[in-house]
This record gives C-alpha cells, sequence and structure tokens, in this order.
C-alpha cells in the first residue's frame, strides 16, 4: 500500500513531530540538544522555515512550523537526517534514530494552534 501523500503548500503551518526508534531516547545530554538546535537553525535558514514553538522530549519532539515555500518533506529529511548522523557518530551507533516517518498535521485554523 502506497504512503498517503503529504498536503504541502506555500504558507501553510504544520504541526510536526518525530519519535525515536522505539521509543528510544534521542537526546542523551544537553550537548545532543545544543547540536540538534543548531542543525534545527540551519534547516530553518536554509528552507526559508518560520518556526513558531518547540518542543523538546525524551524520546521525540514537537515543532510549529510555517513553510512559506512548499518544502516541510525536504527540509525534515534534512533535519532528521543531520541529526542522525551526528547521534550515529558522537555516540558509535548505526542505523535508524528516528521511528518512521515525521508526522506533519496541518494546522488549520487558530483552534488547533492554541492547543
Amino acid at each position: 500500500m502506497a504512503r498517503p501523500i503529504r498536503i504541502e503548500f506555500a504558507g501553510a503551518l504544520y504541526h510536526v513531530t518525530s519519535r525515536g526508534d522505539r521509543r528510544e531516547a534521542i537526546y542523551e545530554d544537553n550537548t545532543d540538544r545544543t547540536r540538534f538546535f543548531e542543525i534545527l537553525g540551519q534547516v530553518v535558514q536554509d528552507f526559508n522555515w518560520v518556526c513558531h514553538a518547540y518542543c523538546l522530549m525524551t524520546n521525540h519532539y514537537h515543532l510549529v512550523i510555517e513553510t512559506p515555500d512548499a518544502n516541510l518533506s525536504r527540509g525534515m529529511r534534512q533535519l532528521n537526517g543531520v541529526y542522525t548522523q551526528y547521534s550515529n557518530r558522537r555516540h558509535r551507533r548505526t542505523g535508524h534514530l528516528f521511528q518512521g516517518r515525521f508526522k506533519g498535521i496541518l494546522v488549520d485554523g487558530d483552534s488547533y494552534l492554541l492547543e
């Protein structure tokens, strides 16, 4: 069965989440968190995103991202891919860090955003 097509358009606002593989931690310490923020900042700049909010949890993260250029999937591939490479090198691991695809919910209206 094919994956559902992601809805992407210029100016869209998304609630994005990505969870650690097997629900395991994706940040081991503050050095990892700092590096994640650096990578996120570079992706925001490179892909012309607006990051309205973020929350880093032990085994996942939440972002509220606006995409003026309709490029959520490309940017998320960069964010998760570069962070995974960093984490695997630093902690001498191989393989997946994140569980499957990221979840990107289109924020349609202020009521969802306030939740």
